[in-house]
């Protein structure tokens, strides 16, 4: 087996669902480790730190609603979180955060953000997710955070005073693109529109396969030299085969093309911090879900079945321009 280039890993835990409607992916972080993720990782040559679990000081014990004020155990995570994500970049070392609901990317990516500003580093979001997560608290139906992550990493005003601070860093929405997509409500589809996010959903897959697809997305990323964060969600993967996902969709990326997007990731070089987020082992089959996204995250970490030569997609551009 061909062994990537060893990375300096920071392993962090968030087993919180307090963003969802749906109980258990607190669970996902226990569930991803007990199913080997920090070993898959050292056995590629990389060097992984678990950091533990981040976990809010003030714990809801039922799911979050933006109008109550239970919001306490969301926004700390979302805290700490940014911190850490912030530290370990500075420290020159990739932050893995595994969950939990998507509520906890905000904390997370606000952190990368942060960084990038503070090193003039383009920074670039691949939400591979079967939803857009683009509501805001005036277009969402239920209320749940776990659906309004992105809105909020990308500026929009309606979260309130709560919602800002030091730990707060905005995305271009032009730099997002949500891969995978499969439900996306029309309020959140007429935002996503106005801000320019590139939404590739099944459709345009089925169409144009993940290949060509995601060498456009990897290839904006690399002509301006941009810190890729991939944002992971189980529920981006069909559930026959990812079946621990509190919020499936029929019809997701089978198990190759979901390899294929990762492998095609790491080939880039351009992954600097990454989410895996919303595996509830309550939902699970036997464990076969947190099995597949430790897989997928090998594949992200360069696990491959023999060596190739990797080509980055800038090189391949010049050498047909020159040629």
């Amino acid at each position: 087996m061909n062994q990537p280039d060893a990375q300096a890993i920071d392993l962090f835990g968030i087993p919180s669902d307090a963003g969802a409607s749906c109980r258990g992916s607190g669970m996902g972080p226990e569930a991803l480790r007990v199913a080997g993720l920090v070993e898959t990782l050292a056995t590629l040559g990389h060097v992984v730190t678990d950091r533990g679990d981040i976990t809010g000081s003030d714990r809801a014990r039922t799911p979050w609603r933006l109008s109550d004020e239970r919001n306490a155990e969301v926004l700390d995570i979302a805290r700490q979180s940014s911190a850490e994500a912030l530290a370990s970049l500075d420290a020159g070392r990739l932050p893995a955060f595994v969950g939990g609901d998507h509520s906890l990317s905000m904390g997370t990516i606000s952190g990368v953000a942060r960084h990038c500003a503070s090193v003039g580093k383009p920074l670039f979001v691949l939400w591979v997710d079967a939803h857009g997560d683009f509501n805001t608290p005036a277009t969402s139906e239920t209320g749940n955070i776990h659906g309004m992550p992105l809105a909020l990493l990308c500026g929009e005003p309606d979260f309130g005073p709560d919602y800002e601070g030091e730990w707060r860093g905005l995305v271009d929405p032009r730099h997002v693109t949500i891969f995978g997509a499969r439900s996306i409500d029309r309020p959140e589809r007429q935002l996503l529109e106005r801000r320019g996010v590139d939404v590739i959903d099944m459709r345009r897959i089925d169409e144009m396969g993940v290949v060509a697809l995601m060498r456009e997305v990897l290839a904006r990323v690399e002509a301006v030299g941009g810190h890729l964060h991939v944002s992971l969600d189980v529920d981006a993967i069909d559930p026959a085969i990812a079946p621990g996902a509190g919020t499936p969709v029929a019809g997701g990326l089978t198990f190759r093309e979901a390899h294929l997007v990762m492998e095609m990731i790491h080939d880039s070089g351009a992954m600097g911090s990454l989410d895996v987020v919303e595996l509830n082992p309550y939902l699970d089959h036997a464990g076969m879900s947190a099995r597949l996204l430790v897989d997928l995250t090998a594949s992200l970490f360069g696990r491959q079945i023999m060596p190739r030569q990797v080509v980055r997609i800038s090189e391949t551009a010049t050498s047909i321009k020159g040629g």
